[in-house]
């Protein structure tokens, strides 16, 4: 492989390897276009009956000094279940529990704690709670209940696909706040626990930083381990939001209203569920940059599951399939590397001969190239343009919940968690440094040489405690590319 294709390939690697590592010790955080700071000019005086800042309390702008009141201490729970889905609750409109016949792990690990979901009134005095008395419906799928102090009327539904409906209406205008409680987490797969919110695009928070933002938004909640809990209003709702240290999430509407319509869902992050409510909830899916090409990968991926029920194997022949796809661009490619070694050893002799005379050196080289036929830069575009794709199956092996969960063979029982044995990391490293062996080495610079044995090993390091199914991935890529190169290098001149 000529310097200037090794150039490209490293560039290749360490792009994988920046890549890995950004995802797993920086995760970026996205923020909003319009940064507000609600609590600059506020003290933060601990309120010892309601446990918490006034500043968390004061951000719809309320004197600090004020704090929660309720109307009521009178708190009555109930759940509505329709044998595959429920939500308990109170009176308070404070989610207590949910269950999810389609959830892989349960409720309270998703969100972090209980009671995780609360909806207030913001009033001249400050932020209060609501104390609903509560009717049934005869149906038993809906309660309905009124709170005569604050004059609203609220009416809860579990509806058919799983959601369950919020209707409150008020005989005055009010802002309302919704709240989110939640804890820190981070998974040995470097997920992590985090608050969306959707206006435009998605801002994704790490819960426990300190953000805040203002705008229209469609829906909010928390998203972990491939699962998530949210709230989507009807129509989108102009609001300031911020996150705190604590783990709590506020998101306070900012022009009164006499009704709010919206719905809470738990579930694990299936795409085509999600994409069902049409709330642009699938989005909460990060496919990131390439998601044109992520969308179809993922398909691919369920399309080998229905024949071959087996993630791991779906993983292997649509690796294949891919590199089956993209061999024009890779033939191109070694074929160029072919021939950039040939004209080596000449090159060499060239470089050596003009070393004090550059545009000589420079005018033989080309004239070199041209008489074998050689193209410097032949290998570094078909490089380049599968990057894409490189890139777009990590987001889908990373974000998709369809590995959760999913056996492939033997000790690797769930390909979204790292080879407990780091079998397959080291497959991967010993797969990579046989590559460039594989490559004859025609550069001298001692310094690259190092960087490029060094390489396989400091990528399988990084990669221990990714998930199994993304090692596979590059596993077999590598294996199957050095087959093509393979062929390549026998069968042209």
């Amino acid at each position: 492989m000529g310097s200037d294709q090794r150039r490209v390939f490293l560039a290749v690697v360490l792009s994988g390897v920046v890549l890995v590592v950004w995802q797993t010790f920086f995760a970026p955080k996205v923020s909003v276009d319009d940064k507000i700071k609600a609590y600059e000019e506020r003290g933060k005086v601990y309120d010892k009956q309601a446990g918490t800042s006034n500043a968390d309390k004061a951000f719809d702008g309320a004197p600090s000094r004020e704090v929660i009141k309720s109307s009521s201490a009178k708190v009555e729970s109930h759940t509505l279940d329709d044998g595959k889905i429920n939500f308990s609750f109170n009176n308070s409109l404070e989610i207590e529990g949910s269950q999810n016949k389609n959830a892989i792990i349960d409720f309270v690990s998703t969100v972090g704690r209980g009671k995780p979901f609360q909806i207030q009134v913001l009033t001249p005095t400050g932020p209060q709670a609501i104390s609903l008395d509560w009717t049934v419906s005869d149906d038993g799928k809906s309660v309905i209940g009124k709170d005569e102090i604050l004059g609203l009327n609220v009416v809860i539904s579990l509806l058919d696909n799983g959601k369950l409906d919020f209707t409150i209406n008020s005989t005055r205008a009010h802002r309302f706040r919704f709240i989110l409680n939640s804890t820190k987490k981070e998974m040995d797969n470097n997920q992590m626990r985090k608050f969306l919110v959707f206006s435009k695009d998605v801002d994704r928070f790490i819960v426990g930083d300190s953000e805040s933002g203002e705008s229209k938004v469609k829906w909010f909640g928390i998203d972990f381990n491939f699962h998530l809990f949210a709230f989507t209003f009807e129509e989108k709702q102009m609001a300031k939001f911020s996150t705190s240290e604590s783990g709590r999430f506020y998101l306070d509407t900012i022009e009164p209203v006499n009704k709010i319509k919206g719905g809470l869902i738990f579930t694990k992050k299936d795409y085509d569920y999600l994409m069902s409510f049409g709330d642009k909830l699938e989005l909460s899916v990060d496919f990131g940059f390439f998601y044109i090409l992520a969308v179809p990968i993922m398909r691919g991926l369920q399309f080998f599951y229905q024949y071959i029920p087996n993630y791991g194997i779906a993983i292997i022949l649509l690796t294949l399939l891919i590199r089956m796809i993209t061999f024009p661009l890779q033939y191109k490619s070694f074929k160029s590397m072919k021939k950039m070694q040939t004209v080596q050893p000449e090159l060499t002799k060239i470089k050596e001969k003009f070393k004090d005379d550059p545009q000589r050196m420079q005018k033989e080289t080309m004239e070199l190239f041209r008489r074998a036929g050689a193209n410097p830069l032949g290998g570094c575009l078909p490089l380049l343009l599968q990057m894409p794709i490189f890139f777009a199956f990590y987001q889908v092996l990373y974000e998709s919940v369809e590995l959760l969960g999913a056996p492939f063979f033997g000790w690797i029982t769930d390909l979204s968690q790292k080879d407990p044995l780091y079998v397959l990391p080291v497959l991967m490293a010993l797969s990579i440094f046989l590559q460039q062996k594989f490559q004859p080495s025609t550069t001298a610079d001692p310094t690259q040489k190092k960087i490029m044995m060094f390489m396989p090993f400091f990528f399988g390091f990084i990669m221990i405690n990714v998930s199994s199914g993304l090692v596979l991935y590059i596993f077999v890529s590598t294996l199957f590319g050095m087959i093509q190169q393979y062929f390549v290098y026998k069968t042209t001149d």
